[in-house]
């Protein structure tokens, strides 16, 4: 017999809820072989991450990735835990809680729950706590900028095999990418020309994005032209040339042929062409973890400067930057629409005025276009 998870029950005059629901990747509990075991089986056990046929693949993770990977895994994660936990973990908390506090002054309905895809907390716990606080509306918000069915679509997938256990499924609404968006392409360029502002231009630019195999763009998958689009915005943003502009792509695992150029190799290469600066920037990553402050500030950075390059310089990602929150916080307020508006119980009044300047008064300070005058509004 099916059985389906039952909610209290509400009384008739109950307004639903609003839920927000945060989303992204995952961390292990602690950086350690035992810890990293389970977390990358469920990681690499997801057909999203992983399409090979299921028997095949299940040898070569138990027999062979598994045995290995998260020793290797955990040596590499000891180098960027914090007291707090993973940096991703400990970021995406402080984001939620930004966000949280900016839609708190649009309407005292709204919840907002952080959830990752693999390990805690997990996105069906992350479902359940909205629900026990009355949320019968929920927008699910993956951060991730650039759409992707490994990313982006897995996540709805583990919200959708939650909700299909729930009696009384909530209404539901999601975002799946805000690689062109005006809030996230300002903040982006502005944490760039900040650092110029400081300590002046590279010689090179290079947008680093997580790579993927061939086949999955060769098979539909929109992610590389969002990532090619994500960079054209920040360097025409920034007024940067387009011939000092690099985009490439990090983190292979396996053996097939993935998205080029590879950011390794182009980093090796680079001081052999006559570079000697690289500023590098990973806007696809909403959050400093693993792949970008051990992969592209460590071992990228040690790849250039051993092969002859003198600066290397990091551009850490939005992470919690005011301007990348209150961009997040206005991308979900306009994905409320219309539910923020509703009377918060029957009888009872919808957004007061102060509330609805608030709404519409969301504004990430960006940097202005090149050539655009500096009394136009930034935004």
């Amino acid at each position: 017999m099916i059985r389906y998870r039952g909610e209290p029950r509400a009384a008739a005059d109950d307004a639903p809820g609003i839920g927000v629901l945060l989303a992204n990747l995952g961390t292990p509990a602690a950086p350690t072989a035992r810890a990293l075991r389970p977390y990358l089986r469920q990681f690499l056990w997801d057909p999203r991450v992983i399409e090979l046929p299921r028997w095949r693949w299940w040898l070569i993770l138990h027999l062979a990735v598994l045995t290995t990977r998260p020793k290797s895994s955990a040596a590499l994660y000891r180098k960027v835990w914090t007291p707090e936990g993973s940096p991703l973990l400990k970021i995406s908390r402080c984001q939620a809680n930004g966000v949280a506090a900016r839609l708190a002054g649009l309407s005292p309905r709204v919840e907002v729950a952080l959830g990752m895809r693999y390990g805690e907390p997990s996105i069906a716990g992350a479902l359940r706590e909205l629900a026990a606080k009355g949320c019968r509306r929920i927008l699910v918000v993956p951060l991730y900028p650039q759409y992707a069915a490994a990313t982006t679509a897995s996540t709805f997938d583990a919200v959708f095999a939650e909700l299909a256990a729930w009696r009384w499924a909530p209404e539901l609404r999601t975002v799946a990418s805000y690689h062109d968006e005006r809030g996230y392409v300002a903040a982006l360029a502005q944490s760039i020309a900040e650092l110029w502002r400081r300590e002046g231009e590279p010689e090179r630019l290079l947008l680093s994005f997580h790579g993927m195999p061939v086949r999955y763009a060769e098979a539909g998958d929109p992610y590389p032209r969002f990532c090619q689009e994500s960079a054209r915005l920040v360097r025409e943003r920034l007024g940067f040339p387009a011939e000092r502009t690099i985009v490439a792509f990090q983190s292979r695992f396996g053996r097939e042929p993935w998205l080029e150029p590879y950011t390794d190799q182009t980093l090796k290469a680079l001081p052999g062409q006559g570079v000697r600066s690289v500023d590098v920037l990973c806007p696809g990553f909403s959050a400093d973890c693993l792949e970008t402050l051990e992969e592209i500030d460590g071992m990228n950075r040690d790849f250039f400067l051993h092969a002859g390059g003198e600066r290397f310089r990091y551009v850490p990602c939005l992470n919690d930057r005011d301007d990348h929150l209150d961009f997040l916080a206005e991308l979900a307020t306009r994905h409320l629409g219309g539910w923020l508006d509703e009377p918060a119980a029957a009888g009872g009044p919808a957004l007061d005025a102060a509330a609805r300047r608030r709404q519409e008064g969301f504004r990430a300070p960006g940097f202005r276009l090149a050539g655009e005058a500096a009394s136009h509004p930034e935004g």
